[in-house]
């Protein structure tokens, strides 16, 4: 399996309004560092997963509508938690509408809320679809 992977950054709002989530309960903000990777069984006639410039480009584009937003007004996360783990999965599905699944095996997403502190959403495509059944 070969992969490829950029990073971007995003600076957003959010309030987590649960108890469970303790002095993240208030409007805070926060500045996410976001990994995106694109897995592939075989590389490309140019020996490459994609290029990497067009995978910045994608990253970018797909992270534009969240960065310097307030996200309890998103769309998105009207009716969840912008939890980092919440955040992952939104970019994974946004990103998902750029990728030749017949091609592609898999995408993850790491979001870095601290240097010390980050969640992933994952998702694998079926390797049936790729081999044409």
């Amino acid at each position: 399996m070969y992969s490829l992977t950029v990073r971007d950054h995003i600076m957003v709002a959010h309030s987590l309004p649960a108890a469970f989530f303790g002095p993240a309960q208030g409007l805070h903000g926060a500045t996410l560092v976001v990994e995106a990777t694109w897995r592939v069984r075989e590389l490309d006639e140019h020996a490459v997963v994609m290029d990497i410039g067009e995978a910045g480009r994608i990253l970018g584009e797909v992270l534009a509508p969240l960065n310097y937003r307030n996200l309890d007004e998103h769309p998105a996360f009207i009716h969840t938690f912008s939890t980092t783990e919440a955040i992952a999965g939104h970019i994974s599905e946004s990103l998902r509408t750029y990728v030749d699944e017949a091609r592609f095996a898999g995408l993850d997403i790491v979001v870095r809320e601290h240097p010390d502190a980050w969640a992933g959403y994952s998702v694998d495509f079926d390797a049936s679809a790729a081999a044409g059944g």
